[in-house]
């Protein structure tokens, strides 16, 4: 075992990690597994050249920065699908600015070469064990009895990556806070990144959290049943008051692998008190709509999105459905009352 020399970063993608269990780094050995903490070096500075460490902050890269960094695979259609490798390698692209590494499969043409990382071991703890952040779950089991009533969900859906989810999510739980309630916030899918959830605490909601409270670098690939106890675990545990809100975001799009888990999820549709989808532009939108009604049986009961900070976007909305937008970009609470309470402010 060699000792890991101070000054390297923790990333988000490692949250739940207790510092006392990083004790030093061997050569690595197996096939890598998601969760894996690798202690490593930035190689080649490309297309992340920045680290958001576990309280939030960014960090500048450089060639030589030192850090932990967490297996994981990442679906991103505005970037990269990449995957944990199935051997251990020398290199590694970093595929999350929150640390998460794995070996890219396919790249946006729009963005540029992924980052790399040189691999200097696996982090072990005192004992020389290999340190997974799945071992180290913020999240006990809940068990599966949901008592009635509960808190009023509020999903936040989209047509795509960067369609404008967490805008609108941030926005929603800022109206409720603003009108005194309280708000619990919660993003269930996607890749690790602390941004997202600290906008919502920034925004009003008293307790916010994500799948990587669970241990999970990212839930892509994830499977079914994984996917579905992080929402009924974050459920049980955050969302048990009747007279509170939960705010919750699914990523990406509803096309995606896990998107579609959760909204063909009877536990997930059953709690539904207002749908959102947002969506980039109209016609987006409007395939969106489709497709939550033809595929899931849903109704939205607002939208936004990037589409709906666009006049002229919700002009064109208009003329095929008379579902309200909001514009999160700049939100209105009596607008956002009626859509989510039923009443103005």
């Amino acid at each position: 075992m060699k000792p890991i020399p101070r000054g390297y970063i923790v990333p988000s993608a490692a949250f739940c990690l207790p510092t006392s269990c990083v004790e030093a780094y061997v050569t690595p050995e197996g096939r890598p597994r998601a969760g894996d903490v690798m202690y490593g070096r930035i190689d080649t500075l490309a297309h992340h050249r920045e680290l958001e460490n576990r309280s939030g902050r960014i960090h500048r890269l450089t060639s030589s920065t030192a850090g932990l960094f967490v297996y994981g695979n990442r679906y991103a259609t505005d970037a990269f699908e990449a995957l944990v490798p199935d051997e251990q390698l020398d290199y590694v692209d970093l595929v999350a600015r929150s640390g998460v590494i794995g070996r890219v499969q396919v790249r946006n043409s729009r963005v540029g070469m992924p980052t790399t990382v040189k691999v200097l071991g696996q982090v072990v703890d005192r004992d020389g064990r290999p340190v997974n952040t799945l071992d180290h779950s913020l999240v006990a089991p809940q068990g599966s009895v949901k008592k009635q009533p509960r808190s009023k969900l509020i999903l936040v859906v989209g047509t795509s990556m960067n369609s404008g989810k967490s805008t609108a999510a941030v926005a929603i739980t800022w109206a409720l806070s603003t009108m005194g309630h309280t708000v619990r916030a919660s993003k269930v899918t996607g890749t690790a990144s602390l941004k997202d959830i600290l906008h919502m605490n920034d925004a009003g909601a008293a307790v916010y959290n994500d799948f990587t409270y669970f241990g999970h670098p990212s839930t892509y690939m994830l499977d079914e049943g994984e996917v579905l106890r992080i929402f009924n675990d974050l459920d049980l545990k955050y969302a048990n008051n009747p007279r509170n809100f939960w705010v919750v975001e699914i990523a990406d799009g509803v096309l995606q692998r896990e998107t579609a888990m959760l909204l063909s999820s009877p536990d997930v549709r059953s709690r539904i008190h207002r749908l959102v989808l947002c969506a980039t532009d109209a016609f987006g939108a409007i395939g969106g709509l489709h497709i939550l009604e033809d595929t899931y049986g849903l109704f939205p009961d607002a939208i936004s999105g990037i589409v709906a900070s666009s006049p002229l976007g919700i002009r064109e909305l208009s003329n095929y459905t008379k579902v309200p937008a909001f514009d999160a970009a700049g939100p209105n609470l009596k607008a956002l009352s009626e859509i989510i309470l039923g009443s103005p402010a």
